[in-house]
């Protein structure tokens, strides 16, 4: 789950990071208001989850009051990469001497936290990522002894060459990873990082992304979440009990079992087409699931061919069928559907499809081939 930067920055600041004050407006009448409390020069962010705002024009500095009601005036209703900004943070513009990037992520790899700097900071990380990898330092956290003493302070002195800023560097980062952990988060990000003219080490952005699996231990969090900041289908899927991840190909894809999904998705890559989602239905769905995943499906105009890859186990093969019938009954399904079903009741699942002449095979090669050749033919 993703959170605005000010409700990042107040879990920051309640681990003890030196996050300078803000005030977050939904209107130009409200940031003027907080620019004039604050007191000084600010700098007016809008607050969407999605990056690279500053490249969009959602981060503005104002000098007074007044053209703080400006700036956000101009920022409040912006589209960026398809969201609107319905909220800005108004926040006290610092002066700064020195930019560096801090964030702890969850690497698959060495199955730990891992903690990462650059001096590189104030810029897309993946880009630095990309370009100049050497930039990048990191340190991997065992979670049995978390963030020991040597690995701060040789990241900071990755930052700093005076000692003073490398130890408060270094007491920040131990924070970070307590506010990591303490939320059960898969990202907390400091960028950028900065040490301001007077010396102080700050933190005048943050981020963070939320376990979605550890929300159960969190219930506070739940408030947290922006449901007009999301994907309306992903919303949707939530609600009705899906995973779904919404990805930018033509082939819509509904599969039972996270393994058997990604497969799918792979093997839709290797004969030359690019997925439409992640969809899983779950290991035991019922018809109405189905539907719930049809309807999500249909609701990306990217879709050209609707993919069923069904392997029955705990998810009986009739009920799945039953859901397709009740699809093409309840929903406008103006493009072609592919099924692969094989498994629990089997039989009398390709008894159902028959009935509203739908075939199946069992072959996962067969009909991703079969939908691919579909999807490049239809006109939506």
């Amino acid at each position: 789950m993703k959170i605005h930067e000010y409700q990042a920055r107040k879990i920051f600041r309640d681990h003890g990071l030196p996050v300078p004050p803000e005030r977050v407006a939904g209107t130009p009448a409200e940031a003027e208001a907080a620019a004039r409390e604050l007191g000084g020069p600010v700098v007016i962010k809008a607050q969407v989850h999605v990056g690279g705002r500053g490249k969009a024009g959602g981060v503005k500095l104002a000098s007074d009051p007044a053209s703080a009601r400006e700036a956000a005036g101009a920022i409040l209703g912006m589209d960026i990469k398809g969201l609107e900004v319905g909220k800005v943070l108004v926040a006290p513009a610092v002066d700064i001497e020195h930019e560096a990037y801090v964030g702890i992520i969850v690497d698959r790899a060495s199955q730990c936290p891992v903690l990462m700097v650059s001096a590189a900071g104030g810029v897309d990380i993946e880009d630095v990522a990309r370009t100049t990898p050497e930039k990048i330092h990191k340190a991997e956290i065992d979670p049995r002894y978390g963030l020991l003493n040597h690995q701060a302070m040789g990241l900071g002195f990755d930052l700093y060459d005076d000692l003073p800023r490398v130890r408060a560097a270094a007491d920040l980062f131990r924070r970070l990873y307590e506010a990591f952990l303490a939320s059960d988060a898969s990202l907390a990000e400091v960028n950028p990082l900065v040490v301001t003219r007077q010396g102080e080490v700050l933190a005048i952005d943050a981020k963070m992304n939320l376990d979605d699996n550890a929300l159960f231990r969190h219930p506070e969090f739940e408030e947290l979440r922006d449901p007009a900041s999301e994907e309306p289908a992903e919303t949707m899927a939530r609600e009705k009990g899906l995973s779904y991840v919404k990805l930018d190909g033509t082939v819509g894809c509904i599969v039972n079992g996270a393994g058997l999904a990604m497969a799918t998705m792979d093997l839709i890559k290797y004969y030359g087409a690019e997925p439409a989602n992640f969809l899983d239905i779950g290991g035991s769905s019922n018809p109405e699931k189905v539907v719930s995943a049809m309807r999500i499906i249909l609701s990306d105009p990217n879709v050209k061919a609707i993919l069923f890859n069904i392997f029955g186990g705990i998810t009986r093969c009739d009920d799945v069928a039953n859901g397709i019938v009740k699809a093409l009954e309840q929903l406008e399904v103006d493009v072609p559907i592919v099924i692969r079903l094989t498994g629990t009741n089997e039989k009398e699942a390709l008894e159902i499809l028959r009935s509203v002449n739908l075939p199946a095979t069992n072959s996962m090669d067969e009909v991703v081939q079969k939908a691919i050749e579909l999807a490049k033919g239809a006109a939506r």
